[in-house]
């Protein structure tokens, strides 16, 4: 059986409560990217979503962004490779401590907002963002949008690295994802994003929104936490992917 693992952008609240529908987003997905402090999170939201996806068993990665709370990472922001390094550094080993009182630890790194964006195409910002990772965790894995400069840069590294695509989000003939100030960069229904995700696992191509197509490789299934149908698309895409015979598994065993 082929497996694929689904992935959500969680523990984007703050103070004891869980932002939006993550309790139940911990029941479908099998891997969660939990903020650290750059685009959102504090020490009390990292430990409650961290314990609360220990105890359900799922796979945790870091998910560090620009410091830029009021425009929730998603701003390309002018900070050098030398800093992004270094911001990197401090929210993935924010995690990290945080992580050590709740009993569970991240297993990967993935870019959140404008700093993913940027990395898939800037060698300098993708290599800041590795050794960063490397720093802090040298055992750490990389999640990279498939296909662009981070991957590249963590596979040259001999890092592990793995790649995703996203369920919610429309491609660039270049493989990377429409900014979403452009038409055609967000899709709502759960009933085209399932299609479109069944059809690409099947031929390996991604649809683009000029009518063209780009392969990809894949490993893991993003449905963006934050977005207002994101609950109902992650139940109906992994119902579809189990109707289809995929088994639904994390990338990595949880740490």
């Amino acid at each position: 059986m082929r497996t694929i693992d689904l992935n959500a952008d969680l523990g984007e609240g703050y103070g004891p409560w869980l932002m939006g529908d993550d309790g139940a987003m911990l029941r479908i997905v099998t891997s969660a990217n939990l903020a650290c402090g750059g685009h959102a999170s504090d020490p009390e939201t990292m430990f409650r979503t961290l314990r609360l996806a220990h105890e359900r068993k799922i796979n945790i990665g870091a998910h560090p962004s620009y410091p830029d709370k009021e425009g929730f990472g998603r701003r390309r922001l002018p900070f050098s490779p030398a800093e992004v390094e270094r911001f990197v550094a401090a929210q993935v080993g924010a995690l990290i401590g945080i992580a050590a009182l709740a009993g569970a630890g991240p297993a990967y790194v993935k870019p959140h907002g404008a700093l993913g964006n940027v990395a898939s195409e800037d060698r300098p910002v993708a290599e800041a963002i590795v050794r960063a990772t490397r720093a802090v965790d040298s055992s750490l894995a990389i999640l990279a949008i498939s296909g662009t400069m981070l991957e590249t840069v963590a596979r040259e590294t001999n890092m592990r690295v793995f790649s995703e695509v996203f369920a919610d989000r429309g491609y660039t003939d270049e493989g990377n994802l429409v900014p979403r100030s452009e038409p055609g960069a967000l899709i709502d229904d759960a009933e085209t994003a399932t299609r479109r995700m069944l059809e690409f696992l099947r031929t390996g191509t991604m649809p683009t929104v000029s009518g063209g197509e780009v392969t990809m490789a894949v490993d893991s299934i993003c449905i963006h936490g934050d977005s207002p149908h994101a609950l109902e698309m992650a139940r109906h895409l992994r119902d579809a992917l189990e109707a289809a015979g995929f088994g639904i598994a994390p990338f990595l065993p949880p740490a």
